[in-house]
């Protein structure tokens, strides 16, 4: 039943009770576009009521705008529906006043959304029911208010929604705010792809009674199943990756099948790559191993009749819920108080566990940025970086999933491990390949950090990290480093240090660089673990020229061997 047939049938509920106040509250109100007001947070409720939300906090939907728009007064409100819904009411009235307007603004209300989210999730489920009937009707709007909205979907909403494994409804929000932000690029986009949508479409319709068949004659009958679409949003993101050529993205329409169990989509898999071979490299495990914001499903592509290629994907009913709903679908699964399992006064489902984990983690960020008096630009580029760009997911030697923001490289990845882990980095190994420290991990990179005791971290690094976090260690390390030298005595020589991947003759070689531009060696100290694969050696000079032996570290740095390379006075 929807809210309206529920208020209706039962007008006495709290439902009921709700939907005529709202509506008497905002007769007479008009939106923009012409519409009654009332059909927004009605809208607002049925979405709500579709993410199997508890009564409270649909009635809160109705609600959401009654205390800013109407003569209603949160008291009124408290007295006739009790302190539970005024305060949900409350926490989205607070949000509400989130808008990108100067970086004060941006700052202050970023953080008043961070403990809101904090307080209870409800709120937040309430506003991005709220923003997402917004962006339907942004059109009315005019154009200056359509982009900045749009543009605070985008990379506050959406991103929030993400974040909270509700990954259907990221995906829309990004799409409804597309055309405000990039309309060349969407109207060239939905000029490209629409008759490649529908033709796709049609091969699919074909082909889905034979791969029904094949399951059929498998012993495997799915509940379901239907076409999804890629959004035009994540389309074009994926094009940029592929010369925007839309014939090399296999998932433009995908074929959906839900199942009943786990083992039923595994049956259903090794059932349809016997139909048809499975394209090498495209089978994607999301069941044995979820993507860090909890998504579930395996997927294939085949390669169908004709030649073409086809991706479908299998999961089981609870898992389409989620990944439709996020932590909203455990609301209906689980059937918690979201304000009691922030806490833990309830048992956490997993995929609440890791998006609560997350908001704890975003609230203690806060607070320690604001205690440190951090600016308000330094806070928003910084509250960017860590929690709202795009987003990679690199993996330990022990299978634990890294969550890093786009362009992150091995040194943010050590430093999320450990401080030590960072502070001793001499190298890394991806995918088991030893790499610079400075490359830009992908999503699914398994990494592994290369370390050396009593190593400090560079200040080069600081030219290519990109997380808070790692900035943060670098800069104390490096202040640390120039503290006990300023205590130590005047300079008499100047001392190079170095970390190599070892070779036979490599010393000599270094040794003949620094003698050809006349300067005299008088210690060389080499440290190094049993078996392992780098070095480190320390160059005492007879100079305090540096002009000199920077002109050194430029020949030095020309060696292939030579991962790192520095110099103090000493």
């Amino acid at each position: 039943m929807t809210v309206e047939e529920t208020a209706k049938k039962n007008p006495n509920s709290l439902i009921g009770r709700a939907y005529h106040f709202a509506e008497n509250a905002h007769r007479g109100q008009k939106r923009k576009n012409g519409e009654p007001h009332f059909n927004h947070v009605l809208a607002t409720a049925e979405t709500l009521q579709q993410w199997h939300m508890d009564e409270a906090t649909i009635a809160a939907g109705l609600f959401h705008d009654v205390v800013e728009d109407t003569s209603v007064t949160e008291k009124e409100l408290k007295e006739k529906f009790g302190d539970e819904i005024a305060f949900l009411v409350d926490g989205v009235t607070k949000l509400s006043k989130i808008k990108y307007r100067g970086a004060e603004a941006k700052a202050e209300n970023l953080r008043k959304m961070i403990m809101a989210i904090s307080e209870d999730l409800r709120v937040v489920f309430i506003k991005l029911a709220d923003r997402l009937h917004n962006m339907k009707t942004l059109y009315a709007l005019p154009l200056a208010k359509q982009k900045r909205i749009a543009l605070e979907t985008s990379e506050i909403y959406a991103a929030v929604a993400y974040r909270l494994g509700m990954w259907e409804l990221s995906g829309e929000l990004q799409d409804l705010a597309f055309p405000y932000l990039e309309p060349e690029k969407h109207k060239w986009l939905k000029d490209q792809v629409e008759e490649e949508y529908d033709a796709r479409r049609k091969y699919l319709e074909t082909i889905k009674p034979l791969i029904e068949d094949a399951l059929k004659r498998a012993g495997i009958k799915p509940l379901s199943s239907d076409f999804r679409a890629k959004r035009y949003y994540s389309l074009y993101q994926k094009l940029l990756r592929y010369d925007m050529d839309v014939k090399r993205i296999y998932d433009l329409v995908a074929l959906r099948f839900i199942f009943k169990t786990v083992p039923e989509c595994y049956a259903a898999l090794g059932a349809i790559n016997n139909l048809w071979p499975p394209l090498p490299g495209r089978i994607k495990d999301y069941i044995a191993m979820p993507k860090p914001n909890n998504y579930r499903s395996l997927h294939t592509t085949v390669i169908g009749p004709d030649g073409k290629y086809v991706e479908i994907q299998l999961r089981t009913k609870e898992m389409h819920d989620e990944n439709e709903f996020g932590i909203a679908a455990h609301w209906f699964y689980k059937k918690s108080l979201l304000g009691d399992l922030f806490r833990k006064k309830a048992p956490l489902g997993e995929k609440l566990a890791a998006g609560l984990t997350w908001l704890r983690q975003l609230r203690e960020w806060q607070e320690k940025r604001t205690e440190e008096g951090m600016g308000s630009e330094e806070f928003v580029e910084s509250m960017k970086a860590d929690f709202f760009r795009d987003r990679i997911f690199a993996i330990t030697p022990k299978g634990e999933v890294i969550d890093l923001p786009a362009g992150a490289t091995p040194v943010d990845f050590a430093y999320h491990i450990h401080t030590d882990v960072g502070d001793g980095a001499i190298g890394s190994k991806i995918n088991g390949k030893i790499m610079p420290l400075d490359t830009a991990l992908k999503s699914g990179d398994m990494v592994e950090i290369l370390t050396q005791k009593s190593k400090k971290p560079s200040e080069d690094w600081l030219k290519f990290v990109r997380t808070s976090m790692a900035k943060d260690h670098i800069k104390a390390a490096l202040r640390e480093k120039k503290k006990t030298l300023l205590q130590k005595r005047p300079a008499s020589k100047i001392e190079i240090h170095l970390t190599f991947q070892n070779r036979l003759g490599l010393t000599k070689d270094i040794s003949d660089i620094i003698a050809r531009s006349h300067i005299h060696i008088r210690s060389m100290n080499l440290s190094g673990q049993s078996g392992s694969k780098f070095s480190s050696c320390r160059i005492g000079c007879e100079t305090t020229d540096k002009s000199k032996i920077e002109k050194v570290i430029l020949k030095l740095k020309k060696l292939k061997e030579i991962k790192e390379v520095g110099y103090k006075l000493v």
